[in-house]
């Protein structure tokens, strides 16, 4: 297959505009993501004139996996999915092109402009990029989990934790982010209960506020086999990794906090990782590749929020956007 470049990238507006990404131009910005931070780095570079496009495996990204959100500026409450429906229709209004069900397989660099080879055989070409694919919460394995997902069974208590208000949860992990997600849901929640595998590798600050919390139980040394329901979520099995006993415990959510995988794909090979696999970036947002972004909770950013992830793409498509002027200068 071969392609017709047009390397004039500030005429190629018009042509970009339309909501189909054309492999034969050169855009000025492409992002890779399509959750918060990538729908937001795309708007933010549009709204600068520039040629931009979206390449992403799901529109939406790990906001479809939350049930409700209430913690978001300006709008009190809304599923995810209604969420994800209006950071679309904003970036549809900016005739900002998005191909999705695309995984990026590699990345090569010429002169200048960065190629993206998808797994449909398609290549896009960019003069700076942006990478917003987000990571994946780990998940306990267990049957019940994936049925109960959103349902029940959470992968962020500071997202979700206000929606239990009043009611017995569980908490699976033995962290820091699991000791924090059970201080936190013990300011709303009537019982906490974590239960972990082994013991404790929760710094000893928080591990004493853990026990000295009187609506914080803890079960050391457990393994949980099976989320329960009729529709709803009812419990847990868990089993004494000592004496094999297996019981079933009644409860009202599960919120999973064993930590989160950065999807960093072919970019991991070229850019600098943390020691969590997480892209390394300046406060604007610079990889250490001249011309590659990242944003969102596939960097070090912390606190995986929607949010922050919103505001790091706007803060990635800015410095973006700075480095094409220093291009053209």
């Amino acid at each position: 297959m071969s392609f017709k470049l047009n390397l004039d990238f500030g005429s190629t507006l018009a042509q970009a505009s339309q909501n189909t990404l054309n492999p034969e131009i050169v855009y000025d910005i492409l992002v890779v993501g399509g959750g918060p931070a990538g729908l937001n780095a795309a708007l933010y570079a549009s709204r600068k004139g520039l040629t931009t496009g979206i390449l992403t495996k799901r529109k939406g990204g790990q906001i479809l996996d939350t049930s409700d959100v209430d913690n978001y500026l300006g709008i009190k409450s809304i599923s995810g999915e209604g969420l994800v429906h209006e950071f679309l229709s904003h970036v549809d209004q900016n005739n900002i092109p998005v191909l999705s069900d695309v995984e990026v397989l590699g990345i090569t660099t010429e002169a200048g402009v960065h190629s993206l080879s998808l797994d449909s055989g398609e290549i896009y070409r960019a003069k700076s990029l942006i990478v917003a694919t987000g990571s994946k919460p780990r998940t306990l394995g267990v049957p019940g989990e994936s049925e109960y997902s959103g349902k029940g069974v959470s992968y962020c208590a500071i997202c979700d934790g206000p929606f239990f208000k009043g009611r017995e949860v569980f908490v699976a992990g033995g962290g820091n982010s699991a000791a924090e997600a059970a201080i936190d849901l013990a300011k709303v929640a009537s019982k906490v209960t974590i239960v972990h595998r082994s013991q404790f590798r929760s710094d000893k600050v928080l591990t004493d506020q853990l026990y000295s919390n009187p609506k914080i139980s803890v079960m050391l040394g457990t393994t949980i086999t099976e989320v329960l329901g009729d529709g709803t979520f009812k419990g847990l099995k868990a089993r004494d990794n000592s004496t094999g006993e297996e019981k079933t415990i009644p409860g009202d959510g599960l919120f999973v906090e064993i930590g989160h995988d950065p999807y960093t794909g072919p970019f991991g090979k070229i850019l600098h990782l943390n020691s969590h696999g997480e892209i390394i970036v300046s406060q604007k947002n610079e990889t250490n590749v001249p011309g590659i972004f990242a944003a969102g909770d596939v960097t070090e950013v912390p606190y995986k929020q929607i949010v922050i992830a919103a505001s790091d793409g706007a803060k990635a498509a800015l410095s973006a956007s700075e480095y094409l002027n220093r291009l053209k200068a």
